[in-house]
């Protein structure tokens, strides 16, 4: 049976080149504008699952991803996958780099290419895009003289490459996630991961420490944490936690029920495989 898939797109943005990756061949493929409406997508039942990015090695965390999965119509996390970052500048089949006065793109790759723009195009105006797969679809319409995005990007609109891998770092990688409405989790491998959003019921000296306390005391290890305002009022933050583990895992398990004797409200975003 085949899947709807959402994803943020438009076609040719490095979450489409993830979804590739884990998707089957008869599987349906729908772009959205933002990871607000991918995400809405399948709470409004026009897709099955979403892909979207929550987190890259080198500009940190997904915030609008994050902030999605704390709030509104619960959505679970089924699985993970990542997916090496390299840009690519591209231009018109007939553009001559010398040529190259304005470079579109979204802002997370201008900053982890700075130092190639710096380097060959001091010059040139860099122009701020939705999504590198935007700054190309701009670009094979005219509106720009470059653009720097994935190299799926200048397959879909018939873009010329003419510099690859041009990131400052070359090992940058960015994790994905497969969110879905909650229902059974997929079942533990050994080698898992629980996501949870914990709520405190007043920001007070030690709040973050008691929550660590309770997976520190049950041996659970921690592989991120980032604090997101509530929206309530200014200073009230939950926490999104990725624990190691499985929810069905005796450590885990124990270590939610001491946070819920402890917090206001946890919501689970899932237990699922960590990515190969």
């Amino acid at each position: 049976m085949s899947i709807k898939y959402a994803y943020l797109g438009p076609a040719g943005t490095f979450t489409e080149a993830a979804l590739l990756k884990i998707a089957a061949s008869d599987d349906q493929l729908i772009a959205y504008a933002n990871v607000t409406a991918a995400l809405d997508a399948v709470r409004k039942g026009e897709a099955n699952k979403a892909l979207v990015p929550i987190e890259n090695s080198v500009e940190g965390v997904v915030a609008r991803t994050l902030d999605e999965l704390a709030s509104g119509e619960p959505l679970v996390i089924t699985a993970e996958t990542t997916l090496p970052v390299t840009f690519s500048l591209m231009t018109l089949e007939n553009k001559d780099p010398k040529d190259i006065k304005s470079i579109a793109t979204h802002p997370h790759a201008e900053s982890q290419c700075r130092s190639f723009i710096a380097k060959n195009y001091p010059n040139a105006q860099v122009i701020e895009t939705a999504s590198t797969a935007a700054a190309a679809k701009g670009l094979s319409k005219g509106d720009y003289d470059a653009a720097i995005g994935a190299a799926i990007a200048a397959k879909n609109y018939q873009l010329k490459i003419i510099a690859e891998d041009i990131g400052d770092n070359t090992s940058a990688v960015t994790r994905f996630v497969v969110v879905e409405k909650p229902g059974k989790s997929p079942a533990a491998t050994g080698k898992d991961r629980t996501s949870l959003a914990v709520f405190i019921a007043i920001d007070h000296a030690g709040a973050l420490l008691e929550i660590l306390n309770e997976f520190a005391k049950h041996q659970v290890n921690l592989s991120f944490i980032q604090s997101r305002p509530t929206g309530s009022q200014l200073g009230h933050y939950h926490f999104i936690i990725d624990a190691e583990g499985h929810i069905d895992d005796k450590p885990v398990a124990a270590a939610l029920a001491g946070l819920k004797e402890i917090c206001e409200d946890i919501r689970f975003l899932g237990s699922y495989p960590q990515a190969k």
